[in-house]
């Protein structure tokens, strides 16, 4: 009898390094990391129950879902706008997929992307400069603020992008990509990045 074992992966394990990237001797201006362990559920309102929806929403996580292109802060989850109608729960592996079919049946169909998609943190002095070139949307914190997002393109890859908390006054983005596409995008942005000096850190889990 075979004895089959399984050993759990990321989208980018297979090229996953940790360390040095570009620049090699002086300060580095970007971090980058993947980040797992999370799952991910988009909820798009039924039609004409999209009052029922932010109603569910302000109920289950104690927040009103976005309704513009932003992102809010919910009781244990990230509430991620992704387009009229429609946001992603985002939340650490646990059961977020059960509380949102419990929340929404009914009124929104709900698509479970948990491991359908790859998370990537960028932060740093040059965080802005990396994605400058190559996404289209103005990242200048005058009209891109933290909380902000976007559903947009990267190298002609779609992404979900927001701006999240600053860290010690430096700017901190995430990008969502799907997971047939996060190799290709991780290295747009090493080669994008790689004049500024960047750091890979270890891959670790997403938090709220």
């Amino acid at each position: 009898m075979v004895e089959l074992s399984w050993t759990t992966t990321t989208p980018l394990s297979r090229i996953y390094a940790a360390g040095r990237h570009g620049l090699e001797e002086g300060t580095l201006g970007v971090s980058i990391a993947e980040l797992t362990d999370f799952e991910l559920v988009q909820i798009m309102a039924r039609r004409g129950q999209s009052d029922a929806v932010r109603q569910a929403c302000a109920e289950g996580y104690g927040k009103a879902a976005p309704g513009t292109p932003q992102t809010v802060e919910a009781d244990g989850a990230l509430l991620i706008w992704s387009g009229p109608d429609q946001f992603l729960v985002l939340s650490p592996r646990g059961s977020a997929t059960e509380k949102a079919r419990s929340l929404f049946s009914g009124t929104a169909s709900l698509s479970e992307q948990s491991d359908g998609r790859s998370l990537i943190r960028i932060s740093g002095t040059r965080a802005r400069d990396i994605l400058a070139k190559v996404c289209s949307v103005d990242l200048h914190p005058s009209v891109f603020a933290v909380g902000a997002a976007a559903a947009t393109s990267i190298d002609h890859t779609s992404v979900n992008l927001w701006h999240g908390a600053d860290s010690s006054g430096e700017a901190v983005f995430h990008l969502l990509v799907f997971a047939t596409f996060a190799e290709s995008l991780w290295h747009t942005l090493l080669d994008s990045g790689a004049e500024y000096g960047i750091s890979i850190d270890a891959a670790g889990a997403w938090q709220p």
